[in-house]
């Protein structure tokens, strides 16, 4: 069997008006969802991450891992445009590279989708208890955190997690109507942070600029400031899951681009405002013994942060700097805002793995009947409930952790393939229409730059992160050696 048969832009196109979802999204409900899905954990508790792998130098960081996705947001316009179908990169690898590259890009999103949602669902757990914790109530330890931390079952991460499945479920206006409270509130906590940490900036707290210096690719630390924009990707991470909903999208040829674009452009601007605030007023110098950084997360840093008043130990770094600038209620605004707000990007990634899978599903690389649409709510209610119980499990058991670098790995090798999917049609298909279009001259340099980019921040991961993707990789080869060959409908095709 030919796993690198490649399905026709053409075909996959006819498949989506078959099987397609309700058009009912518009361009403003697009750029609310890449926000909800953008605006997140990253900002919310990565910013002290980021501090101690490069200090007051992340804001680099911010600066390399915004342009990584800026370059590929470019990419994923052009093929979003081109092919409004569901499916985000593992459609446009279908089409370009081949059915074997597909489904691993497929299962890699995986990674960036159902890992991030469970991921953020745990970590909003820690600050939903502690609010819970500040009027009064306790939830027993044991119900507090998952098997992997120590305790038993995270109720609340477990919870939400249902709660966000149950309302995809329902539909997607719905979702998309919540998701733009929740976003208006995210960036409104944002704001408050700006206005009243900006001001205060100092530049003795900038200095030393650098002091863990630039890192390197191959050293295997994820220390310095590549190191931490490899970390701080993952507060980019998102603005593609409003490709995963361009079935539903009313004008996909101009308000995907819109969605994409916008979405990433106002979340730089915010996270550059966030981290220049955070990093004048209140300083962000790494943990450091011998001359060397501590690694974020790891016992010696827990160690060295006992008793210790700094940024870069703290789990709601926001909040820490908006009480130390002495406004105690405005950084519990901000906390409150966080708990609240944060759900939103759950039901993001789990809604754009939803999508992904229908995709999948629908191509026979999955079995069909996960792409059964609902006769009254529109959505693919089946693979949604299967997705959510999956994520809600995850995070009932599993801790934070590590799971930011390894979804940014998935992340990281999707938007790599799209990015040469985009160069590969300019050659093979050069008249094909394209709504959006990069121009002719900035193509290679936009495209070749997203790659090497990729790879680059990829490379800057830990070598731990980077065993763990390599070992996702082999699993998801054996599943499609099993069942993807040789149940897709490119293999049922005549020849």
């Amino acid at each position: 069997m030919n796993s690198f048969r490649v399905k026709p832009l053409d075909d996959i196109i006819a498949t989506a008006e078959k099987h397609s979802l309700t058009r009912q999204l518009g361009a403003f409900q697009l750029t609310m969802l890449g926000i909800g899905a953008i605006i997140g954990t990253g900002i919310f508790v990565l910013t002290a991450e980021a501090a101690q792998k490069a200090g007051p130098g992340m804001m680099i960081s911010f600066i390399i891992a915004g342009s990584v996705c800026a370059l590929a947001a470019l990419a994923y316009a052009e093929l979003a445009a081109m092919v409004p179908v569901s499916g985000s990169a593992y459609t446009y690898t279908y089409a370009v590279m081949g059915e074997a590259l597909a489904w691993m890009v497929g299962w890699a999103l995986i990674l960036e989708y159902a890992v991030s949602a469970s991921a953020v669902a745990v970590g909003w757990s820690g600050y939903f208890n502690g609010l819970l914790q500040s009027m009064g109530l306790r939830l027993p330890e044991y119900l507090r955190v998952g098997f992997f931390s120590s305790g038993a079952f995270n109720l609340v991460a477990f919870a939400v997690s249902l709660l966000i499945t149950a309302l995809l479920v329902l539909g997607t206006t719905e979702s998309a109507r919540v998701n733009a409270f929740l976003v208006l509130l995210k960036v409104a906590a944002l704001t408050v942070f700006v206005v009243v940490a900006v001001p205060a900036a100092k530049t003795a707290n900038f200095t030393p600029f650098l002091p863990t210096g630039w890192g390197s690719p191959l050293s295997g630390s994820g220390l310095g400031v590549l190191g931490a924009a490899a970390s701080i990707f993952f507060a980019y991470v998102g603005f593609d899951a409003v490709s995963t909903a361009a079935e539903e999208t009313k004008n996909p040829n101009r308000n995907i681009p819109i969605g994409l674009i916008g979405s990433l452009i106002v979340c730089t601007v915010y996270y550059l405002l966030v981290g220049y605030g955070a990093i004048g007023a209140d300083g962000a110098q790494p943990m450091m013994v011998n001359g060397h950084a501590l690694q974020p997360g790891s016992p010696q840093m827990a160690a060295a942060c006992q008793g210790v008043h700094n940024l870069v130990c703290s789990k709601e770094a926001l909040s820490f700097v908006l009480r130390d600038l002495g406004f105690p209620s405005l950084g519990y605004m901000v906390a409150l805002a966080a708990s609240i707000a944060l759900p939103s990007v759950i039901l993001m990634m789990i809604y754009g793995q939803t999508r992904i899978f229908f995709t999948m599903s629908r191509d026979g690389l999955l079995p069909k009947r996960l792409s059964k649409v609902h006769p009254r709510f529109r959505t693919p209610h089946v693979i949604t409930m299967i997705t959510g119980a999956f994520v809600a499990l995850f995070a009932s058991q599993l801790s934070v952790g590590a799971l930011a670098d390894i979804s940014n790995a998935g992340t990281l090798f999707a938007f790599a393939m799209v990015s040469l999917g985009v160069l590969i049609l300019r050659y093979t298909q050069p008249d094909r229409h394209r709504p959006f279009r990069i121009p002719n001259a900035l193509v290679w340099p936009i495209c070749v730059g997203a790659v090497v980019g990729c790879v680059v921040l990829f490379m800057s991961l830990d070598i731990r992160t980077k065993l763990i993707f390599f070992a996702w990789a082999a699993v998801g080869l054996v599943i499609y050696a099993l069942y993807g060959m040789r149940h897709s409908d490119m293999a049922r095709k005549p020849r």
